[in-house]
């Protein structure tokens, strides 16, 4: 599988297994996409990620939605992709530095990238932490960036408007001085099975 960065992006959720399998094979002969990810997410969903030529892309992704119709819970087309949320959705690494959070859930996978590009593209922010589709969580989309206060307020409003508009109830919060656990814990992993052990100087049972 090509890795290299694809000028365009496209994520669709199927709320129907057989339908997003079916989808998926119609538009694998349909388009010359020429990077394709796709299978199960958490509740039940199929999710496809397509990427190539913004023209591919685009014809990919309307076939899908054709052969999907009310199966289809959540979408997005990115014709110019940022490249660290490519790189994400990927699965490449992400790392964590210092200084406030941001923090992003949303009920679908497309939404959420919908509005990661949105807050890349608006402001100086990093994307530190990417979650999409986790049986874990249900099948939603987590997003994390990170940057001056300022920008994080601004990535703020510019996700939520993103959701709004999409008509997603998304949940989110600013932490504006994280702890150093917190950080940490996001270096290593939001998940609760690869959390470590926070020892406090608290009291002692007697």
């Amino acid at each position: 599988m090509d890795k290299k960065q694809q000028a365009a992006l496209a994520v669709i959720e199927f709320k129907s297994v057989p339908v997003g399998i079916y989808a998926a094979d119609a538009l694998m002969k349909k388009s010359p996409i020429s990077l394709l990810k796709a299978g199960t997410i958490g509740c039940g969903k199929y999710m496809i990620v397509l990427a190539g030529t913004t023209a591919s892309v685009e014809e990919a992704r309307a076939e899908a939605l054709y052969h999907g119709g009310e199966q289809v819970v959540d979408e997005v087309l990115l014709p110019d992709v940022h490249e660290a949320l490519y790189d994400a959705v990927l699965g490449g690494a992400l790392a964590v530095g210092e200084g406030p959070l941001f923090v992003l859930e949303t009920p679908g996978v497309a939404s959420c990238c919908a509005a990661v590009e949105r807050m890349l593209k608006g402001v100086p922010v990093k994307l530190v932490a990417l979650r999409l589709g986790d049986p874990q969580m249900g099948g939603k989309g987590l997003a994390v960036v990170q940057g001056s206060l300022y920008d994080v307020e601004a990535a703020q409003e510019l996700a939520t408007a993103e959701a709004e508009a999409r008509g997603q109830s998304a949940q989110y919060r600013l932490l504006t001085a994280p702890t150093d656990f917190i950080l940490k814990e996001l270096a290593s992993s939001s998940k609760f099975r690869h959390a470590d052990l926070l020892q406090l100087g608290g009291e002692t049972p007697s």
